[in-house]
Formats: C-alpha cells, structure tokens, sequence
C-alpha cells in the first residue's frame, strides 16, 4: 500500500521506556516517515528536541490507561503537555462514567475540546473497545462526534484486546468523515495494518512500525 508510512504512530508507553528509547523511535520515525510518535507525558520535553523540525506530530496520552480521573486532572495534564510540546493529545475517556449511564464524559470531551483547539492543537478520546458493548461504543463515538472531537481511538494497548476489525467498521458507520479513527493495540503486521485501514482507520498506533514497513517492502 503507497504511503502506509503516513498512516503511523510509532508508539512506545511502556512503564520501563528509557531517554535512549525515545530517541530510537524519533530516529525510526524520521527515517521511515512515520506521521508521528506516541511517548509518556515524562518524555514529551525530550521527544520534541529529537524531531526538531522534522514533519512529525507529537503525541502523548492523557488520563492514561484507565482515564477515570478527575477532568481537572486530565486539563492539567493537557496543560503540562502542550507546554512541553505536544501537538496531539489522546485522552482516555472516563469509562466508568459511561458504564454509570452518566451525561459527564460529552461535559469532559468538550471541556478538553476547547482547551485544546484554542491552542491549534488536535484531540483523539481512547474509548477502549475491550470494555465497551457495541451500543457503548456507538453512544461514546455521538459523544465525541458531538464534542468536536478529532479522533475517535479504539485502545490504549493495556486492556486484554486491541483493535478490531468489527469494531472499527463499527465505529466509522456511525462517525462522520470529518473525525478520524485512530487503531491500536495489538498491531504487529501488514495484514493487519491494511485490514484496519480498509475497515476505516485514519491513524494506526503501533510500536511495531519498523517491522510493518519492512513486511510491506517485502
């Protein structure tokens, strides 16, 4: 597939990732022409020096893995983030909330809308699919839709699945074009990478990046 390259995160959020690994993975962003890097908050300030002026987005997670803390929490987090850089912020969605049948998680969505557009900034919501029923994710894509938020993401990698085929298929049925779909989780090969693009995701997270590139060019 052309341009597989730009549909990329390289991600590394693993609790046990190094200075030395993020500068890895802006080096193979770089030289693969990924359209971006997922890092930890800690390691925002370290990856913006790295890509300097290279085209590549920044993007770190907020509220992550389990998202259920306090929206204060979560917009101090975004604060934090944008002043060291980041350019797209993946915040996890309250679930918690969303299991309760609570109207706060659309009150959430676009109190982080605002903050984060105002800085010409971009907002991804992980609605972690694993936990969610089909008409769970469906309510929470409306949420989103309604809240402006920029993409919708299936996982933050942490939950016992990734992303699936069904559900992104899901998800996009009931999503406009204008808000993209973010997939992740799980995502090591080609076969995979090209099937969740044709089920229709915009943005693939992966930390197997380098290996999906190569599996294509072979």
């Amino acid at each position: 597939m052309k341009n597989l390259n730009r549909f990329i995160e390289h991600t590394n959020l693993k609790p046990t990732v190094t200075g030395k690994d993020i500068d890895k993975l802006v080096m193979e962003a770089k030289e693969n022409g990924f359209v971006g890097v997922c890092v930890p908050p800690f390691w925002v300030k370290r990856a913006k020096r790295e890509i300097g002026e290279a085209d590549i987005q920044l993007v770190t997670v907020i509220g992550f893995p389990l998202g259920y803390n306090m929206t204060e929490t979560k917009i101090e987090e975004i604060k934090l983030a944008m002043r060291d850089g980041a350019d797209e912020l993946d915040v996890v969605m309250n679930i918690s909330a969303i299991k309760d049948g609570m109207p706060w998680p659309k009150i959430e969505f676009a109190k982080c809308s605002k903050l984060i557009h105002e800085e010409d900034k971009i907002l991804k919501v992980i609605i972690e699919t694993a936990y969610l029923t089909d008409d769970e994710i469906v309510h929470a894509c409306k949420l989103c839709n309604d809240a402006g938020v920029d993409f919708v993401k299936t996982s933050t990698g942490f939950a016992n699945e990734g992303a699936k085929e069904e559900h992104v298929k899901l998800m996009r049925s009931v999503l406009p074009s204008s808000v993209g779909i973010k997939a992740s989780g799980g995502i090591k090969s080609y076969e995979q990478a090209i099937n969740l693009i044709k089920s229709g995701a915009d943005r693939l997270g992966t930390s197997s990046g380098v290996a999906i590139i190569k599996e294509s060019k072979e």
